[in-house]
């Protein structure tokens, strides 16, 4: 079973969630920028946020044969800080990069005249870049979020089959299916869906345009629950079509809309800027190939004077 996961913020988990996920199947993730909690207080902490999405996190998922993508924007909830809006401006110089597959994640968090702006200005910039688009709907008043951002979505220029509305649940679901958006839903252990539900929309909907995702993150999450909505569709009587589209061809299908999506993993570097995932030396140092002495705990580390 081949698996996509097309919303993780792997930024927030471990070296052993990936090595968990490869194990149940996933080959592929886009991680989308987003609130890591703590305010930000200026455009410059946004940009390195940026950059280890471009590098340290492939290099990470690339040790344990995942292929990393991501998508960047200025998130919703920190659309509204006046210290944050600059963030529009820098935005462009990222969109050309290789890695990026989407603007996002962008949308509404509660719905407010900065948040419009910042909405309108993504989509466009989405559209200049020939780019699809990751959209957040909000977690209050999700009906209302949902039709107002497809009115945004309508207004500009990207159209509605480059535009992923995530998010959803049984309120939302009808009307962004009949906007022509493609549809994702977040599967978390105790908020937004879980299996049963998820499949529920499946068997009712189709899994036409669906895209599952675990949205882990650093709160209450879980990045196998790709694999266990997978396990869950074939037990209520999906076929492996029908679970091969959903968790790969459909994610594989929209984030491909860029034209960049290269899920070939390379053999990865044993260092990224001088760096490696390693911390600490296996028990007998003896046994590391090619230590020198005096080099310290850290193989990966240069031997004094080097």
């Amino acid at each position: 079973m081949r698996l996509f996961d097309p919303h993780i913020h792997m930024t927030s988990r471990t070296t052993d969630d990936y090595e968990a996920m490869y194990a149940a199947g996933v080959r592929a993730v886009v991680e989308p920028s987003f609130w890591l909690g703590q305010p930000r207080t200026s455009p410059a902490s946004f940009l390195d946020y940026f950059d280890s999405l471009l590098g340290w996190e492939p290099f990470r998922a690339a040790q344990h044969g995942i292929a990393h993508h991501c998508t960047l924007a200025l998130n919703p909830k920190e659309a509204n800080d006046p210290r944050c809006a600059p963030v529009l401006d820098e935005l462009p110089r990222y969109l050309v990069k290789d890695q990026v597959v989407a603007v996002g994640e962008i949308g509404y968090d509660s719905m407010t005249p900065a948040e419009d702006t910042a909405l309108a200005t993504q989509l466009q910039l989405a559209a200049a870049h020939e780019l699809p688009a990751l959209v957040h709907t909000p977690h209050r008043d999700k009906l209302a979020g949902l039709r107002r951002t497809l009115d945004v979505v309508r207004e500009s220029a990207l159209p509605a089959d480059h535009v992923l509305v995530d998010h959803l649940n049984e309120t939302t679901v009808k009307e962004a299916k009949d906007s022509g958006c493609w549809l994702g839903f977040s599967v978390y252990p105790d908020t937004k869906m879980d299996e049963e539900r998820m499949v529920a929309i499946l068997r009712e909907y189709g899994p036409e345009q669906v895209l599952v995702n675990s949205a882990a993150d650093w709160g209450r999450s879980d990045p196998l629950k790709t694999r266990k909505v997978a396990d869950l569709m074939l037990a209520e009587g999906f076929d492996e079509d029908d679970v091969d589209r959903v968790l790969w061809r459909n994610p594989v299908a929209f984030y491909g809309l860029s034209g960049r999506l290269d899920l070939d993993v390379a053999a990865p570097d044993a260092t990224h800027e001088g760096n490696s995932i390693l911390r600490g030396a296996p028990k007998d140092l003896d046994e590391v190939p090619g230590r020198a002495p005096g080099q310290g705990d850290d193989p990966a580390a240069p031997a004094p004077g080097a």
